[in-house]
């Protein structure tokens, strides 16, 4: 069956760096689309960014455009989010999603299986 497993989360001041990784397994990954998306307390998740199976295309959600960036290696069956420049509104659970095809959208309905989610906490 499908996983996805995600690491990388953490504490990091505002102005700093984490990356991001989504160990996926249970299906042919470089046939499937990705995405991060994201939820901050009190609040519904959200999309923040998206790659294509081959990694040809990418997608963010404009309040990430710039500092985030999403890649991924199909030999490692991997996906990640580098993220620089942090703010405090960045603060959430990140998780990392599988499209239904090699492109992937951006609601969840898009979206047929979820990891668990790593926490990212933006503070000084």
């Amino acid at each position: 069956q499908v996983q996805l497993v995600e690491s990388g989360g953490g504490l990091v001041q505002p102005g700093g760096s984490l990356r991001l990784s989504c160990a996926a397994s249970g299906f042919i990954f470089s046939h499937y689309g990705m995405a991060w998306f994201r939820q901050a307390p009190g609040k519904e998740r959200e999309f923040a960014a998206s790659i294509s199976g081959s990694g040809g295309r990418t997608d963010y959600r404009d309040s990430v455009k710039g500092r985030f960036t999403i890649s991924r290696d199909n030999a490692k069956k991997t996906v990640y989010l580098q993220m620089n420049s942090l703010k405090p509104e960045d603060t959430a659970i990140y998780y990392c999603a599988v499209a239904r095809t090699v492109y992937a959208g951006q609601t969840e309905s898009d979206f047929d299986s979820w990891g668990q989610g790593t926490q990212v906490t933006v503070s000084s």
